[in-house]
């Protein structure tokens, strides 16, 4: 006899795990599908390592974002503090930086409105504190509040929470096919080699950066293919090189005035990250070498030592998932999108893009969305108040 669940996902990133932990707690049994042998394994363990509101997402209007990553913030903050810390992160400002004073000034009031939390102006006195920041040419720095995270320890702390809850997750299991009918779907997986057919109320897509390829594998009861959103894949890298910094810093590259972060990771210091188009299969992304020279060029251009390719310890690239159609990364919305198979009874529903700090919004926002599939249950605890156990 086949295996039922209400819910099935695929992917065990922070999105799986998010929407495992939010259907588990809703009081709906659900499985997760996870093609490595452990979760977190693609990007949602290749990020900046930040449970940040995207400060820079203000220049291209995009605040009810912010505002929603700051709230999420605050509340990752309080049922996670062993993974998740508020630090004072450091923007400095020279004469050639794009972005004038006045202008950062008014993003960081919008920034520190939204989440409780002052910026700081810098006093001169205190720049030579700022881990050999170069000190010529400097106008102004300013400080003020994000957060660090360990993304995969995060992304394994909300599913061992889901488990807690009671959602059954597989490891290893490599998707292989469903048919989407009125009342169901029938879901095909295969584990060691071994053929399991599984079936579910609901199918929710959360495979990140192999989203539509999950979905050609998808057909309707007639035979039909289901639907795709045009989308692309930017290629993000970050390196890990010998130092140590007392603060984190936000910096404008002076290549194309993207935004990059240095911060102290793991007694080292982490630079990323860059933003390139990316075609091909998801597994195989890696760093260029153009990359890296990029990054260690910011670096070094802000600060006194001067790193190079022999300082490198570490480089590692993840994929970000951006609606697809002319227009570079940077002006493209950051929002997550669903599509789903139906307006008002879906049976497959699936998530584009998003971010890690939202993770569990998101969850919220595709509970809501699939409820009408779903049997009527009493919840068994709140997402935003849960506390999220601390794991390895």
């Amino acid at each position: 006899m086949q295996q039922r669940y209400d819910v099935v996902i695929i992917g065990a990133g922070i999105h799986g795990a998010g929407v495992a932990q939010a259907v588990a707690a809703a009081g709906q049994s659900v499985l997760v599908l996870e093609q490595y042998d452990q979760p977190a394994q693609g990007s949602s363990s290749r990020s900046s390592k930040l449970s940040h509101g995207g400060l820079r997402y203000l220049e291209s209007g995009q605040i009810h974002l912010v505002h929603e990553c700051l709230r999420e913030r605050a509340i990752l903050l309080r049922i996670a503090p062993e993974l998740v810390r508020l630090v004072p992160f450091y923007i400095p400002v020279y004469q050639k930086t794009r972005r004038r004073p006045w202008k950062i000034f008014l993003g960081l009031g919008i920034y520190s409105l939204f989440s409780g939390k002052a910026f700081h102006w810098v006093s001169r006195k205190r720049w030579r504190q700022l881990d050999g920041l170069r000190a010529d040419q400097l106008d102004a720095v300013f400080s003020y509040y994000d957060a660090q995270t360990d993304d995969a320890r995060l992304t394994r702390s909300v599913l061992a929470s889901a488990r807690v809850l009671g959602a059954d997750v597989v490891t290893g299991a490599k998707f292989t096919d469903a048919q989407l009918d009125r009342d169901a779907i029938e879901l095909t997986y295969t584990r060691k080699s071994v053929a399991q057919t599984v079936n579910a109320r609901v199918l929710v897509n959360a495979s990140g950066p192999w989203v539509n390829h999950v979905l050609t594998r998808v057909r309707r009861a007639n035979g039909e293919a289901v639907e795709t959103l045009d989308m692309e894949l930017v290629q993000g890298t970050h390196i890990v090189v010998a130092g140590k910094l007392t603060h984190p810093y936000y910096l404008e590259a002076q290549q194309d005035g993207r935004a990059v972060f240095v911060v102290p990771w793991r007694g080292q210091i982490m630079v990323g990250t860059t933003e390139n188009h990316y075609q091909g299969d998801p597994a195989l992304v890696h760093p260029l070498d153009s990359e890296i020279d990029y990054l260690l060029t910011v670096y070094n251009h802000y600060f006194d030592q001067h790193l190079g390719r022999e300082q490198v310890l570490d480089a590692f690239a993840g994929l970000r998932v951006l609606p697809g159609g002319q227009g570079d990364a940077f002006s493209k919305s950051r929002d997550t999108h669903f599509l789903q198979d139906h307006h008002s009874r879906q049976r497959l529903l699936s998530i584009y893009g998003g971010k890690l700090t939202s993770y569990r919004a998101v969850s919220a926002k595709v509970l809501a969305r699939i409820s009408a599939s779903l049997p009527e249950t009493t919840p068994i605890a709140d997402t935003r108040r849960l506390k999220l156990p601390v794991v390895d």
